[in-house]
């Protein structure tokens, strides 16, 4: 019964909040045309990631883990005319389909997308040109946040934010059974005893169900 709650409360914002979007509702269309599993964000987070971009005055974007492109798109949507996304992307089946998408959107020259394992590719990134970022999505494999989080250390500078979704994970974060929860927990700890930066975690609900972000604003 909460779960549906949730999901008319998700549509009733989604559509209060946002006009209708044939681009999106295509870039969806093709993902689960394509197979992809269906855990992009949902419009309204990916909503949430876009003002994020803005609020934040960010030009140079980093997201960890692509799939499909649905919240690189978004993203791209915040940038400035001058801005750029690099999105890195594990599997090259899903990084096909993410240019497409990003090219549908018509953001092929603001968004780049490499493939690869994150951790493979995030070391090559400074010798591109991409020294820092001025915001990092972490979007990926949860076994490996804790890796991610220091390499968005690395490609930070003061006042870049890394965010983090799906932290909370139905409330597994705090089951000591569960793998990705740990995870998480040592990706958490390490945020709060870094003192580079200051966080905090917000739990979210809706058509995703019961999950959040972490989020951090580099000092």
């Amino acid at each position: 019964m909460k779960e549906q709650m949730w999901n008319d409360v998700d549509d009733y914002f989604t559509d209060k909040l946002h006009n209708t979007d044939p681009v999106m509702k295509a870039v969806q269309q093709n993902n689960a045309d394509a197979g992809l599993p269906g855990i992009d964000v949902s419009a309204n987070h990916g909503k949430f990631l876009s003002l994020m971009v803005k609020m934040s005055n960010a030009k140079n974007v980093l997201e960890i883990g692509t799939l499909g492109g649905y919240s690189s798109i978004w993203m791209g949507r915040g940038l400035p005319e001058d801005g750029h996304i690099v999105t890195l992307e594990y599997k090259n089946a899903h990084a096909k389909v993410a240019r497409e998408n990003i090219e549908r959107a018509g953001l092929s020259d603001k968004i780049e997308v490499i493939e690869g394992a994150a951790i493979d590719t995030l070391p090559t990134l400074k010798s591109k040109g991409w020294s820092s970022f001025d915001l990092i999505f972490i979007d990926a494999d949860k076994p490996s946040y804790p890796q991610y989080f220091k390499w968005a250390l690395k490609l930070s500078r003061p006042g870049t934010v890394i965010i983090a979704d799906n932290v909370v994970r139905g409330g597994r974060v705090l089951d000591p059974e569960d793998s990705t929860g740990k995870a998480v927990r040592d990706f958490m700890d390490m945020m709060a005893d870094e003192n580079l930066i200051d966080g905090t975690a917000l739990q979210t609900v809706g058509s995703k169900g019961y999950d959040g972000f972490a989020i951090g604003i580099v000092k």
